[in-house]
């Protein structure tokens, strides 16, 4: 593209004033992936994209809409904003839409301080390829593996974002990944596990062989898996999982769910909803952390918050528009994407840790169920009713004794997220830290 996104940006602002928008905010984005996946020790596929994004919001009174393309030229700019203004003109009213005012959008961005863009140049295509080989070799190389395949990639995107308000910022990020995935058996007995890593430098990225050994060895740790008996038993979450509980837990503290009534945290603000000991950290200026953000994507500044302190919410996770619904100040947490309103979202989170190893966990627990994998989800946001197909480990006597699959696990979040026991095996480079979870009194429904 030969315009800079920045003009861009400032392009679809001045198109939209001139097609009779009070008020507009835009966003550009373009970027680059590469990919390579291999199989049987030579290459499956490869694959590269160039794209670029443009979205425009505008606002007349309380109205507002927002359209999108994937193409930047004068007369798509042009067209865009005459679309969104004939759109908005036929929107709902929203009392609650529109922009920061002047005095709280963010001046000092700080996006360079937080290194979410690598300075090194690409991996060339060979070297991504050299990489995917590697961790489908190491994950053949564990004997009971019959098969795997691999993968590598990277990506660069730049974006920028601007409204009549007077915001203007943008920043880069880039990010590098490996993937490996084995599996075991045949037939109906056949299993599979795989493991991955990805970071916003590629020289952070872990050896792909080791990537690709532990996927092999997971992989192999299922094999022969059955259905672990029902009844009311403990349940370790394996760190690999464990952050979707507190994933439950931030979706229930979402300013959009709040607004419509739809959260079991309702009326829980200054509550427990987590042992005492333990708090929800969110800190969007986690260096190379995949969601760190100097703004959020209505410009307000972001900042560290805890989500729980010491066991108690604390409040809701707001943009604008769902603040004002509530009555209430934004936090700095709008995400957006190019062809939709800004809606809440969290940054990255960390969860307490404890003092125990998984496997001292384990010897807690006794008797009971490791779950390293989830299926499909049943939750109702209004009481917390939860339910969900696992599969994992069966173990006994605190030590693991064989695999199980084919079982669900049910129960109240309200009441699992007050009795977790946090080990201190957390993944710190994460957006979500979470380490394994032991939580008491599950129901299993297995053979």
């Amino acid at each position: 593209m030969g315009q800079a996104i920045e003009d861009v940006a400032e392009a679809l602002l001045d198109a939209a004033r001139r097609a009779g928008a009070e008020a507009a905010d835009a966003l550009v984005a373009e970027g680059a992936a590469s990919a390579i996946s291999v199989r049987g020790g030579a290459l499956e596929n490869a694959e590269r994209s160039e794209w670029i994004d443009v979205g425009l919001r505008v606002l007349l009174g309380g109205r507002q809409a927002c359209v999108s393309a994937s193409e930047a030229g004068r007369d798509t700019v042009a067209a865009l904003a005459e679309r969104a203004v004939a759109m908005a003109r036929e929107a709902p009213e929203d009392p609650h839409a529109g922009l920061a005012a002047p005095d709280e959008i963010a001046e000092a961005l700080g996006a360079e301080a937080l290194e979410l863009a690598d300075p090194a140049a690409e991996p060339a295509p060979e070297r991504l390829r050299e990489m995917a080989l590697a961790a489908e070799a190491a994950a053949l190389g564990v004997g009971e593996v019959v098969q795997a395949e691999a993968g590598a990639g990277h990506s660069a995107w730049a974006f920028r974002a601007a409204a009549t308000n007077g915001f203007s910022g943008g920043f880069a990020r880039t990010s590098s990944h490996v993937h490996c995935t084995a599996f075991v058996g045949s037939g109906t007995g056949m299993e599979q596990d795989h493991h991955g890593e990805g970071r916003a430098f590629f020289a952070d990225l872990p050896e792909p062989g080791g990537i690709g050994a532990l996927a092999g060895a997971r992989a192999a740790a299922a094999l022969g898996a059955a259905k672990p008996p029902t009844g009311a038993y403990p349940v370790v979450f394996d760190e690999r999982v464990a952050g979707s509980l507190i994933g439950h837990l931030l979706g229930a503290a979402n300013g959009d769910a709040v607004a419509r009534g739809a959260s079991w945290l309702l009326g829980r603000i200054g509550e427990p909803v987590l042992p005492e000991g333990l708090s929800v950290i969110e800190d969007p200026h986690r260096r190379r952390a995949s969601a760190s953000n100097p703004f959020d994507a209505e410009g307000l500044p972001t900042r560290r918050r805890a989500i729980v302190d010491a066991g108690r919410l604390t409040g809701w996770t707001l943009d604008l528009a769902t603040a004002r619904r509530l009555g209430m100040a934004p936090t700095g947490n709008a995400g957006r994407g190019p062809s939709a309103p800004p809606r809440p979202r969290s940054w990255n989170v960390a969860l307490t840790e404890g003092d125990s190893t998984r496997g001292e966990l384990l010897r807690e627990m006794g008797t009971g169920l490791l779950v390293t994998s989830m299926i499909g989800a049943t939750i109702n946001p209004n009481t917390g009713d939860y339910s969900r197909g696992v599969s994992g480990f069966w173990v006994e006597g605190g030590e693991i004794a064989r695999p199980v699959n084919e079982c669900t696990i049910a129960g109240s979040l309200p009441e699992m997220l007050l009795r977790i026991t946090p080990a201190n095996d957390a993944r710190r480079h994460l957006s979500r830290v979470v380490p394994s979870l032991l939580v008491e009194g599950l129901t299993l429904a297995g053979g």
